[in-house]
């Protein structure tokens, strides 16, 4: 049985150069960091490069850039981090309604933990946050916005450049989890995203699992969430993963300038997917069709349920998922589908593809083959 991967979003592939990258740091230069001898001073080295590479690629100071263990971590860094710092100047809260758990679980954490106030922004049939509700929704004790670039489930692209702009221009911090939109979309800077924070992940560009970074502009320090070492500039203590951030700096500089997901082969896979959506009837498209992720096709299919959907799938060799892979195993609705207004039965039924640069034409096709049979086995 051939297998067709199409879970990007999820995760990608070690790229063998990004792993060719890292076997020097599992050998050859294994010191700590922290170490004052010529062992350790040697990973040093490395480590402050590594520093370098990475505010190259996204247009920053070196000091700007802290190592994480991933996306999780850096977006919960950034908003547990942000709000202790600046809570005497305010406790309101504001993000959107289909962030990814990472940003929701941590803004609700405040919120009935530590006494700060949250508002969820609300968004339209196509899961974007208009600039518009944001305006509304601040205040003036307002400190800190989050609303990610583009979207797990269902690939919708934010207008985060203007909601950006919206909060710098009344003196508000701004995060934006772009862990979906490196290597995905165009990108200059990380200027252009008119945020003071932005999350980054390892693994969803060919990188390894376990690695991310956070872009703090200065002069911000957010209260460190790990305590116990001054490393990262006193942002995140515990001994850095050389190898590990060496294959994140490798895979950024490979993958998200140009985009590694390229628009010109992924657009017409997608498209023939839409296709094959809009033609069944017991199915619906969800999401944006102008502001999306060109690998991300989502649906529902109102009277099955994703489980068995993904698992007829599965069987034909199709890997496809129902949004989130953190959430899975969750027999909740998806909340980002509840958002645009989908009642829980075919919010509980959504399938992503999610293609990437080894998707093939010939994959489409066997989806083509394929997905129709697995409806019709479900829903009867």
């Amino acid at each position: 049985m051939r297998t067709v991967y199409l879970d990007y979003n999820a995760t990608t592939p070690l790229d063998p150069q990004v792993r060719e990258a890292m076997l020097p740091y599992l050998s050859e230069v294994w010191g700590n960091p922290s170490s004052v001898h010529h062992v350790g001073r040697q990973a040093r080295a490395v480590l402050d490069e590594a520093h370098e590479r990475a505010a190259r690629v996204l247009g920053c100071k070196p000091s700007e850039v802290v190592f994480t263990s991933g996306g999780t971590e850096s977006t919960n860094l950034a908003i547990l981090g942000a709000a202790r710092r600046l809570k005497t100047k305010g406790r309101h809260l504001i993000t959107s309604s289909v962030e990814h758990q990472a940003v929701l679980q941590c803004c609700e954490y405040l919120a009935e933990q530590e006494k700060f106030e949250l508002t969820c922004l609300p968004v339209d049939h196509e899961g974007l946050v208009s600039p518009e509700s944001l305006t509304a929704a601040i205040r003036p004790d307002t400190i800190l916005v989050s609303v990610m670039a583009a979207n797990n489930e269902i690939g919708t692209v934010q207008p985060v450049a203007e909601l950006g702009a919206i909060c710098r221009q009344r003196g508000i911090l701004f995060h934006t989890d772009a862990v979906q939109w490196l290597g995905k979309q165009p990108f200059q800077d990380v200027q252009q995203f008119n945020a003071d924070m932005v999350s980054v992940c390892a693994h969803k560009i060919h990188g390894p699992k376990g690695a991310g970074a956070l872009f703090i502009r200065s002069p911000l320090q957010p209260s460190p969430l790990l305590l116990g070492g001054s490393h990262e500039n006193e942002r995140r203590a515990g001994t850095e993963n050389v190898a590990a951030i060496i294959g994140l700096v490798e895979a950024m500089e490979r993958f998200i300038r140009p985009p590694i997901f390229a628009s010109e082969g992924l657009a017409q896979l997608t498209a023939r997917l839409l296709r094959l959506i809009d033609g069944l009837p017991e199915v619906q498209f969800v999401g944006s069709r102008k502001w999306r992720l060109v690998n991300t096709v989502s649906f529902v299919v109102p009277g099955s349920d994703s489980i068995t959907l993904l698992a007829g799938l599965d069987l034909e060799g199709i890997c496809a998922s129902s949004g989130s892979a953190c959430s899975a195993g969750s027999l909740e609705p998806s909340h980002v589908l509840r958002a645009l207004g989908l009642e829980a039965g075919a919010a509980n039924s959504l399938v992503r593809f999610s293609l990437g640069r080894h998707s093939t034409l010939a994959d489409v096709e066997h989806v083509e083959r394929v997905l129709p049979a697995v409806i019709r086995r479900v829903c009867n």
